[in-house]
């Protein structure tokens, strides 16, 4: 339908607010327009400095015509609105007109009316009712999150090599398929995604369940039974102990890939409970660990580092799922680095605790702090870990908002649950860290240590102490004396840089 030259009619446009061109929708006369749509994607926001036009975009292709009965909604108007919208004449008016004489969209309107002032109350009821249901079908559908998705194409599109790589010189053409070394598809199998999904899970296909294995077996020792975990091929590294790794694979898929129950097989296991002690023998014979003749030791990674901070102070938010959430960073990075500042800005509240898993992160401007403790930058899949040892590290654990304020919620937790005296609280706090009892010179120092910063808090007169307890977004506990507090915060902050409270051994 075309709008019609030297004629009145109704015009309206409704748009939801989401990103597809399908949100937005175009009435002439109270009917739907069918649209050509050659992007459906609305990727720019609607803000704008300019002042509202309608019928010019600027100052060319100007509307030539007349405009009359000009209304803006806050709301998405429905089909039935825009129809009863698009009749001129007022209720009265067709009252009294002949009923033979009004066209379908007038007497839409009488009707309408009828509904909403006359009916009778059943009828009436059920008429609010709809429109209640339709409301709460629209928050219904409002909450659910709009994601990218893929689908195959109903022809599939023709693949060549192309001829020392340009686009414009197809060579052979290809088809999909798996490298002839590996199991191959079924006959009757689909040559997609979806079939390759099937293959990869497939019973007569070892590789997944080996590569899975082989992750996890990296993440709880530190190494993988097959040294290259990004390379599995002729090139790769040949595992330690075939023979495990094939067990392994095997019951990962008896168990219908029950990863807690692979876990579980793991760490109960006489290998993983050994002690990481070695013995000048067991240098000797097996300097990498690699006949697994001990226990594994090496520093966690930075989301666990960060994660046991929080956890041992009591601040770590464990809800699962929801949205990514901004935790501290140095102010003015993003500035420095994207020229877009209000891009970040952090959160408060629970949202700075949840789990490191949940961080927001930008590949260009990563978390320093965790970048400083070896956190892949994410730029490229990244299957192993490097592990290196720095001075920033351990300002970053001694200095860093987040470490310095799970140090006083740690102290918090240690004044009140740790006991009427010094010792006992020491001990409680060395056993939450490090799951043993300190040996009494330790016990000492970190006695002397809480003397040494209580008498400094004493003498403070600068309101150190008050700056301390109050760093971070959380408040501290006013029923304790501040003193105190601001002492066990400092050792506490000297527990969570220890060795082997960041050290899995």
């Amino acid at each position: 339908r075309k709008v019609t030259p030297e004629q009145w009619q109704h015009v309206v446009s409704t748009y939801d607010g989401s990103k597809l061109f399908g949100s937005i929708v175009l009435y002439l006369d109270g009917e739907p327009l069918e649209l050509e749509v050659i992007v459906n994607d609305l990727q720019q926001p609607f803000m704008a400095d300019e002042p509202f036009r309608i019928g010019s975009r600027g100052t060319q292709e100007r509307f030539h015509g007349r405009i009359d009965d000009v209304r803006l909604f806050d709301r998405v108007l429905q089909s039935k609105e825009v129809r009863t919208l698009s009749v001129a004449e007022s209720t009265d008016e067709l009252l009294v007109a002949p009923h033979s004489e009004l066209s379908d969209r007038q007497q839409w309107k009488l009707r309408q009316y009828y509904l909403k002032f006359h009916a009778s109350p059943v009828i009436g009821f059920a008429f609010d009712h709809l429109a209640n249901l339709q409301a709460l079908r629209k928050q219904l559908f409002d909450k659910v999150s709009t994601v990218m998705v893929m689908e195959e194409m109903d022809t599939p599109r023709d693949t060549y090599v192309l001829v020392r790589g340009q686009y414009d010189q197809p060579g052979k053409q290809v088809f999909a398929n798996v490298p002839a070394s590996l199991p191959q598809f079924p006959e009757d199998g689909l040559r997609n995604r979806l079939g390759l999904a099937h293959w990869l899970l497939d019973d007569a296909n070892p590789l997944t369940a080996r590569v899975a294995v082989n992750r996890t077996w990296q993440l709880i020792f530190g190494q993988g039974l097959v040294g290259t975990p990004e390379d599995f091929g002729s090139q790769g590294e040949k595992p330690s102990h075939p023979a495990l790794l094939d067990w392994l694979a095997i019951e990962l898929r008896r168990t219908q890939w029950d990863v807690k129950s692979l876990y579980r097989s793991i760490v109960t296991s006489a290998t993983y409970r050994q002690s990481s002690v070695v013995t000048p023998e067991k240098l000797q014979l097996d300097r990498d660990n690699r006949l697994l003749s001990r226990g594994s030791r090496y520093r966690l990674p930075a989301e666990m580092i960060r994660d046991l901070a929080l956890a041992s102070s009591g601040l770590l938010v464990e809800h699962v799922g929801g949205p990514s959430v901004k935790p501290y960073q140095p102010p003015g990075l993003w500035v420095e680095l994207t020229l877009e500042a209000s891009r970040y800005v952090p959160d408060f509240g629970p949202s700075l605790y949840r789990r490191s898993l949940y961080t927001y992160w930008k590949r260009t401007v990563a978390p320093p702090g965790m970048l400083v403790m070896d956190a892949p930058q994410r730029e490229m899949c990244s299957v192993r870990m490097s592990r290196t040892n720095t001075p920033l590290q351990a300002l970053n654990l001694m200095n860093d908002v987040a470490f310095v304020e799970a140090a006083r919620a740690l102290a918090q937790r240690v004044l009140v649950a740790g006991g009427a005296t010094d010792e006992s609280r020491l001990i409680y706090a060395f056993r939450l860290l490090t799951s043993r009892y300190p040996q009494q010179q330790e016990l000492q120092i970190l006695l002397e240590a809480v003397r040494h910063h209580r008498d400094f808090y004493e003498g403070d007169s600068q309101g150190l102490s008050e700056q301390l307890i109050h760093f971070g977004d959380s408040s501290p506990d006013t029923s304790l004396n501040s003193t105190d507090l601001a002492a066990y915060t400092i050792v506490m902050n000297l527990l969570l840089n220890l060795d082997e409270v960041i050290t899995r051994e």
